[in-house]
């Protein structure tokens, strides 16, 4: 990996195969990584990847309003506005999970009632 960045800064161009490559062992480390967390800790790593995916959401935002073409800018703003709804319904399936946990509220006792009711 490092010879990949050292490479990549010397002004050499990295090959079409060599960065397909590089996703595909990252998608499958990424799947190997995530199908082994245990169904416990799923929300917090939600919420976790939900506040990544927040800084990377600021980050296009900078680097949309540095940009110079208008293609570019074009393609940022979409790629900002699906992050963002990324961002935005992780959050609200983290706020729903985490609702289930939640008690519920016990319903009045019938004495309280009958009191009541007799008074």
């Amino acid at each position: 990996m490092n010879l990949l960045i050292a490479a990549a800064s010397e002004g050499q161009q990295i090959d079409l195969i060599v960065m397909i490559a590089i996703l595909v062992l990252s998608a499958f480390v990424g799947f190997e990584v995530i199908s082994k967390v245990p169904n416990t800790l799923h929300t917090p790593l939600m919420s976790g990847t939900n506040a990544i995916h927040g800084i990377v959401v600021v980050g296009a935002l900078i680097v949309v309003s540095q940009s110079s073409g208008l293609l570019s800018q074009i393609l940022l703003v979409i790629a900002i506005a699906f992050g963002t709804i990324n961002v935005v319904g992780g959050f609200l399936v983290t706020d729903r999970m985490l609702s289930m946990f939640k008690r519920k509220p016990e319903p009045p006792k019938q004495e309280a009632a009958s009191e009541e009711a007799s008074a």
